[in-house]
């Protein structure tokens, strides 16, 4: 009894919170609308905006074997262009643009034929859209999944992410709900200049299937996942600010208005925008709606009109003024199977920043 009691109060809380969002909505302008939909709907993809075109990389087949992907979409003609496979079939990417290229580094993979498919990958790829081709580039220091990646001043940082144990140097294997892994607090700073890697201070809050901004030089890294790599651990709603002039982490900002992982985002006038993502624990399984602006400067957040439908695994990515929304899974996890992979390309138009 008391069990379907807290149930029944998780759902009323849930829909609270959708209530709350939709009626703080004016907050800030905007509206959404809907562009050509993603034709290979997947979730635990890659990708960002580079331009005015959004490529999308890699992910999952039902939820399990990694796929090599790539789909690039013009946004100024709608459509969407079957582009070169990755050379390495990988999901859970960190993915950024910089000078006109696509650059993405470590993810999960499977390394041998008919083995464990969410392996930590080091690797690190440019691929330069006008050439159609992949160029491996060096590795990264630490192998990891589910990271994120922001460039500050010509340097690319991929921050955060889950891999294996310090120290470990045995065989490689696949990361899984069962089998123990480490949640990284890695900082590592690649330049494309001279193609070489350096560490830096770590993140105060290790974590992963995070999300990342840029505001006035300094990195914000937002929600993710603790304790593991899969759902079944806690998502948090913890902000932490970077300032790569002085290599130092602030103080914590201002939380999320709830914890979740697996998320869409982008930048754009000084806020960084999250929509979609996660959450499991006892009661509620489920993905979320909700669309999040976070303000650095005035170290707030403001609600904005909710997703349609909601889905996590997802990418966004910001051309202008238009933050897309595509793709990911509309349910938690892998409930449902691929049949919840959605095609939806939604499209926040930000009237005011």
């Amino acid at each position: 009894m008391v069990s379907a009691l807290k149930r029944v109060f998780t759902i009323l809380v849930s829909a609270a919170i959708v209530l709350i969002a939709s009626n703080t909505a004016h907050a800030q302008k905007g509206h959404w609308e809907q562009a050509a939909p993603f034709p290979e709907p997947s979730q635990e993809i890659g990708g960002t905006a580079v331009d005015s075109k959004i490529f999308i990389l890699g992910g999952l087949i039902d939820a399990q074997i990694p796929k090599a992907m790539v789909w690039q979409y013009d946004s100024v003609t709608d459509k969407w262009t079957k582009k070169k496979d990755m050379p390495l079939a990988s999901h859970h990417l960190a993915s950024i643009g910089y000078k006109g290229k696509l650059y993405v580094f470590g993810g999960g993979g499977q390394i041998t034929p008919g083995g464990d498919t969410w392996v930590p990958l080091n690797t690190a790829w440019v691929y330069d859209p006008d050439a159609d081709t992949w160029k491996a580039l060096a590795p990264m220091p630490t192998r990891r999944g589910a990271a994120v990646a922001a460039v500050v001043n010509d340097k690319i940082y991929v921050i955060a992410g889950a891999g294996y144990h310090p120290g470990y140097t045995g065989p490689l294997f696949g990361l899984t709900a069962t089998r123990p892994h480490r949640v990284m607090t890695t900082n590592e700073v690649y330049d494309p200049a001279t193609n070489t890697w350096a560490e830096r201070s770590p993140i105060p809050t290790g974590r992963n299937h995070t999300s990342i901004g840029v505001v006035n030089g300094k990195i914000y890294v937002l929600g993710g996942r603790l304790g593991s790599v899969f759902v079944n651990a806690s998502a948090t709603d913890v902000v932490e600010e970077y300032d790569p002039a002085t290599d130092s982490w602030g103080y914590a900002m201002a939380r999320m208005s709830m914890p979740r992982s697996g998320v869409a985002f982008g930048t754009y006038g000084g806020k960084i925008y999250v929509a979609g993502g996660e959450y499991l624990d006892n009661d509620l399984v489920g993905a979320y709606r909700s669309l999040s602006a976070f303000d650095p400067v005035a170290n707030a957040w403001t609600e904005l009109p909710p997703l349609a439908i909601p889905r996590h695994g997802l990418i966004g990515g910001m051309i202008g003024n238009h933050f897309h929304v595509i793709s990911g899974h509309m349910q938690s996890g892998a409930a449902g199977g691929v049949e919840m992979d959605s095609p939806r390309n939604d499209v926040f138009v930000i009237t005011e920043k």
